[in-house]
């Protein structure tokens, strides 16, 4: 009797998502082997399209939660705690044999105010936020030990401002500088076996990389666990340079003693005036070029970029643990949405046909070599 793994590949291989589009039928986790976990995002209520879940079985050895581990939708209340969505996520993980990440437990965006401000939206005391902070990493952290492999523990936390140091978020203000020494001493505690991780954005230019160098050495001085730095990796196709700067920051961060993994991957095609991927940052207009079509020179360079990055990663065997894309197929990426809302963007590997795009076979060819 097959294994349900091999018949959800032979399923896909067969299907309307290669067939007669000339793709290479190996696929991202065979050719990533045991060099790196390859990764996507989801949301639970995506692997109930059938079409979907066998994309993501076949093609993917390790799922993030998009949205459905953040204290917003685990811990929306005092004591109200909500893991029947994320639940999903990691049984279709283990239905698979894919490892789960947890994304995240300290975060200033999709998190619930109560945790640490009062009623009046003012700081809460730095006790009584300390106490928050530890309920919430205790319980969630305590439910999924065993199933999870690693966490996010804090997501976002060093300034884009040149002259400061640490965001101002609400976790900061009601404990101090030291919250992050805290979250990562808690889920330690909490489990033990799981790793930590620090994830942000742009960690990979220079400003941001040596302030998230400082943060790795403040952790390790403080006692703290801390296995591997995250770069999101989200990236556009106008910036060029970011690839080098990659290559530049995963060797800085091994330098360290941290592994490294690329963890929100994705290259937005369209134009945009700020750069970073600050949720809080959005813009109300934007041109929507390829609302009707991507046009082919684009998805071709498009492909020449994903190969630029990967090949930086293969440049650094044993540093890089994780590739994880923020998304499976263009129709349900979240920069469909962001900066600007309902444009037509075209980031990810798969089309919204769940097709393979040329930036497939890029990445596949890249991996191919040793």
């Amino acid at each position: 009797m097959r294994h349900p793994k091999t018949i959800l590949l032979m399923l896909f291989l067969a299907g309307p998502a290669f067939a007669g589009s000339g793709a290479p039928t190996t696929t991202l986790r065979g050719a990533a082997g045991d060099r790196f976990l390859i990764g996507t995002a989801v949301m639970s209520r995506q692997l109930d399209d059938p079409k979907f879940s066998v994309l993501v079985a076949s093609q993917f050895d390790c799922l993030t939660g998009e949205n459905e581990f953040k204290p917003i939708s685990v811990h929306p209340r005092p004591g109200v705690f909500r893991f029947e969505a994320a639940d999903r996520i990691v049984a279709f993980a283990q239905a698979h044999q894919m490892k789960v990440v947890g994304h995240t437990l300290c975060w200033h965006s999709q998190s619930p105010a109560w945790l640490f401000q009062g009623p009046d939206r003012k700081p809460l005391p730095r006790e009584e936020a300390i106490r928050n902070l530890k309920e919430h990493i205790d319980t969630v952290v305590g439910h999924f030990k065993g199933k999870v492999i690693g966490w996010d523990v804090v997501n976002e936390a060093i300034s884009d401002a040149k002259n400061s140091y640490l965001r101002e978020s609400p976790a900061r203000r009601a404990i101090g500088d030291d919250f992050i020494l805290k979250a990562f001493e808690m889920a330690h505690a909490a489990d033990p076996g799981a790793e930590l991780y620090y994830n942000d954005y742009n960690d990979e230019t220079a400003e941001k990389l040596t302030k998230t160098i400082r943060l790795v050495r403040e952790l390790k001085a403080g006692g703290a666990r801390i296995d591997a730095v995250g770069i999101q990796g989200h990236y556009r196709l106008d910036d060029a340079g970011a690839p080098d700067r990659l290559d530049r920051a995963i060797a800085a961060y091994a330098a360290e003693g941290v592994k490294v993994m690329i963890t929100e991957l994705d290259v937005d095609v369209l134009p945009r005036r700020g750069r970073g991927a600050d949720v809080g940052a959005r813009e109300q207009t934007g041109a929507n070029p390829y609302q009707d079509r991507f046009p082919a020179e684009i998805a071709e360079a498009q492909a020449r970029y994903y190969a630029r990055i990967f090949r930086a990663v293969q440049k650094h065997p044993g540093t890089v643990t994780r590739v994880t894309f923020w998304g499976t197929h263009d129709g349900a990426t979240w920069l469909n949405n962001w900066p600007v809302p309902r444009r037509t963007n075209h980031p990810l590997l798969f089309d919204r046909e769940l097709k393979p795009k040329p930036a497939l076979g890029a990445v596949l060819e890249v991996l191919s070599k040793p």
